[in-house]
């Protein structure tokens, strides 16, 4: 399979290009620059393949939730490519995508983003026997001191919601909290394996939608 995907979601953009089981990515932290980057990182590593996106079989991008400029930056890029290109979308969630990055060391992950106004994006997840993140419930946006879960589990938790919020969080989480990472965000190359999966199972749209 022949698959692009790109997410501009934070304050990170990155783009990864799978190529019949070969990965080769970009990736920069750069608030405020998404739209001069992610064009670039798409042609550099199209040319360094030697592949034209006619020659995909797909295209897939962050969905969010994340900054609604940089949302909108990946949402434009990918309809046009795939409009122009006569190409399938995946969208896949960002928060999933974080949550990927971790799953061969954890199995219940928590990511969160910091979503301001005091309000964080998370979502709870589990991983599954194939090693990919599965949601549980759905997505939320809320208030960190008014988050909660109904689990025993050891879960792990990571992102800048974390990071912004560490301190509410482990006290709203005590008893199942192992550790978490606030550095990290969401990175095309882990959006892969969720995009495959949903490219299998017929969840791929068309750039109209």
């Amino acid at each position: 399979m022949k698959l692009l995907a790109i997410d501009t979601s934070t304050e990170a953009c990155s783009a990864a290009l799978l190529i019949d089981g070969n990965i080769s990515k970009r990736y920069e932290v750069a608030p405020r620059k998404h739209a001069e980057l992610i064009l670039p990182m798409i042609d550099s590593l199209l040319t360094e393949a030697e592949l034209s996106l006619q020659q995909l079989d797909a295209l897939a991008f962050g969905r969010g939730p994340g900054a609604f400029t940089g949302v909108r930056i990946a949402t434009g890029v990918i309809q046009g490519l795939a409009y122009a290109n006569d190409l399938p979308v995946i969208p896949i969630s960002s928060l999933a995508t974080l949550a990927q990055s971790v799953a061969a060391e954890h199995e219940h992950i928590i990511p969160a983003f910091d979503a301001r106004m005091s309000e964080i994006y998370c979502g709870i997840y589990h991983t599954n026997p194939n090693g990919l993140v599965e949601l549980q419930g759905e997505e939320m946006v809320l208030k960190p001191e008014t988050f909660s879960i109904s689990s025993s589990k050891p879960y792990f938790g990571i992102g800048s919601g974390w990071e912004t919020y560490h301190e509410v969080l482990r006290q709203r989480l005590t008893d199942t909290l192992i550790v978490c990472d606030g550095i990290r965000y969401p990175t095309a190359e882990y959006m892969l394996p969720l995009a495959i999966d949903a490219f299998n199972r017929n969840q791929a749209v068309n750039a109209e939608s």
